[in-house]
């Protein structure tokens, strides 16, 4: 696999929004020569860790979320009409 073509999904923050806690990521990466870059929020609560754990398992578990909403496939909307 081409180092360039790995995606880099970087932890940024967490934050609290009445929802609930985020932990914020920010992924970058390069596939079929076009760069990306995308933002992902991830519920603490649907990483099946809460705010007491220590923040270290909050962003490995959030982290392995990110990585797998990273790597789904995108499909071009598209322009019906011009």
């Amino acid at each position: 696999m081409d180092i360039a073509e790995n995606n880099l999904v970087r932890f940024i923050s967490v934050t609290k929004k009445k929802d609930g806690l985020f932990a914020n990521f920010r992924v970058k990466g390069m596939k079929g020569g076009a760069s990306f870059s995308s933002s992902i929020s991830v519920d603490i609560n649907q990483a099946n860790v809460n705010a007491a754990d220590p923040l270290e398992k909050i962003i490995d578990e959030c982290g392995r979320i990110a990585v797998r909403m990273s790597e789904t496939k995108l499909q071009f909307e598209g322009v019906v009409n011009v």
